[in-house]
């Protein structure tokens, strides 16, 4: 076996000062005020023959189209392994928005679709005439950073070794409860008598893996968990949420030059929040969604909306790499290493045309309601799934299939696999329970957002996350993926 190369890089996605729309909510949020630096992260991987570059990035998504720039970029530099550059989001919702591009419908350019002539969409508007880094402008900017950082990564790898890691801490938790008829909803009120029981479960593991220099110093550490980087998804400035405080801690204890390459599990029905007990937001929220009347006070976690509630998730996740780091695996410097990047097809999850029709008048009977004037992001977020159930009505008449890009690979007795998905936690615990590797991690939000993939139970449900607008496909395209995902990282083990 070859030895195996790393290459570490780190970029800022934002420059200094530059004010931005942060992305996740139905509102504005300009700012330039920045709690901790956005950053992307690559790792670049060689060995044998073979290569991965894993970039890592503090935004809500990474669209197909932002990939498919980032490989523009890098289509002239001279030996870069274009198919195996992954780039993946860990979900902050205080990272900028920017021009996604791609070929789905805007539930929005719907929605206005059906707006009567006396009838104007007002934003909310934070910063007039602010100078703002967004759109266009934005993707390109982006799409520069990540591809400086993937180029660097690749031109720093030297020898270097590996081990493994596991710790475990009560970060994600599931955010969709269910009632007594059947129903559920995300972020429902479980102080209720109607309240039966939460939808799904949670996972506290941390898959770790800790590389280092060819003498065994420690460079850089990967972590997988499964919750969503969105404690502060609210707060207007820029934050990696509790991954920059993970990096932080990391920094303090092992040095400035130390790497962190975060990954985010399938956690689409996940959140950094107990349900049962319900902490308040320490200031007010703009989320119609997250409204709570007579709350008992609990001794429990902090505002898990808020810094204090990042930095108690931060330094959970960070004291477990620590004993981890002690308690890890033997180095090794060599190791088997196979990388299968491959387009898969999954079923476009179907609108029926009594859903389109309840949809249809739900729509046409706001705006008849309504009678002129404006409409606000509230309203926005209220006709969101009816809007949505109209795009896909229209998309599916034409399209069957979607076409998502998903990666396997093998390092030694680890084993990757991503997808573009906000993959509920059951899928993630079916192909972890079957893999054949001693450690899988698992990277959602990668390569293309393609929205959430809730399972059958949560179809049934529904609710935001479960509608059919709320991602392109439904659980027969979760078990697809879950059965092509164990076929590759098998075959890889059996050989």
């Amino acid at each position: 076996m070859s030895d195996i190369k790393f290459g570490w890089s780190e970029v800022r996605l934002v420059p200094k000062g530059r004010k931005v729309n942060l992305c996740g909510q139905f509102y504005e949020r300009i700012t330039s005020e920045e709690r901790d630096p956005l950053t992307v992260t690559a790792l670049a991987i060689e060995c044998g023959g073979e290569a991965a570059i894993f970039c890592s990035c503090d935004l809500e998504g990474t669209s197909r189209s932002l990939l498919a720039s980032v490989r523009d970029i890098l289509r002239g530099t001279e030996g870069f392994p274009l198919d195996k550059i992954m780039v993946n989001a860990t979900h902050t919702h205080t990272g900028p928005i920017y021009a996604r591009g791609g070929d789905l419908p805007s539930f929005l350019d719907v929605l206005q679709r059906f707006m009567p002539e006396d009838v104007e969409y007002k934003k909310l508007v934070t910063d007039e005439g602010a100078d703002v880094l967004e759109g266009e402008e934005a993707h390109a900017y982006i799409a520069e950073r990540v591809a400086e950082a993937a180029k660097s990564a690749w031109e720093n790898r030297a020898e270097g070794c590996f081990s493994q890691g596991f710790g475990r801490a009560a970060v994600g938790m599931c955010r969709r409860v269910c009632y007594d008829d059947g129903s559920a909803k995300m972020w429902g009120d479980t102080d209720m008598a109607n309240f039966a029981e939460l939808e799904g479960g949670n996972d506290s593991g941390i898959e770790l893996m800790f590389v280092a220099d060819k003498n065994e110093r420690l460079t850089g550490v990967i972590a997988n968990v499964a919750c969503p980087a969105q404690t502060l998804e609210h707060r207007s400035f820029m934050s990696a949420d509790f991954w920059g405080g993970v990096k932080k801690l990391l920094r303090e204890r092992y040095g400035k030059d130390i790497y962190l390459l975060a990954f985010c599990s399938p956690a689409g029905d996940q959140c950094p929040r107990d349900m049962i007990r319900w902490v308040e937001p320490e200031t007010p929220i703009n989320d119609p969604n997250i409204v709570r009347e007579n709350v008992t006070q609990r001794v429990a976690d902090p505002s898990m909306f808020d810094k204090s509630g990042a930095d108690v998730i931060a330094r959970r996740i960070a004291t477990e790499i620590f004993w981890a780091y002690e308690e890890r695996t033997k180095y090794l410097s060599s190791a088997p290493f196979e990388h299968k990047a491959m387009l898969l097809e999954v079923p476009l999850r179907r609108v029926t045309v009594e859903e389109k029709d309840r949809a249809l008048s739900a729509v046409e009977g706001f705006f008849k309601e309504l009678g002129g004037g404006e409409i606000t992001f509230r309203d926005n977020a209220r006709m969101h799934v009816h809007a949505g159930t109209l795009a896909r009505y229209e998309l599916q008449q034409s399209v069957e299939v979607r076409e998502i890009e998903i990666h396997v690979l093998r390092l030694g007795n680890i084993a990757f696999a991503t997808n573009p998905y906000e993959l509920f936690l059951d899928y993630g615990n079916r192909i972890r329970a079957r893999s054949k590797a001693s450690q899988t991690f698992l990277v959602q939000l990668s390569c293309g957002e393609e929205g959430y993939l809730p399972t059958e139970k949560a179809e049934r449900g529904s609710h935001y996350s479960a509608y059919v607008s709320s991602g392109t496909t439904g659980h027969e395209g979760g078990d697809l993926l879950v059965r092509k995902t164990l076929k590759e990282i098998n075959a890889m083990f059996e050989k």
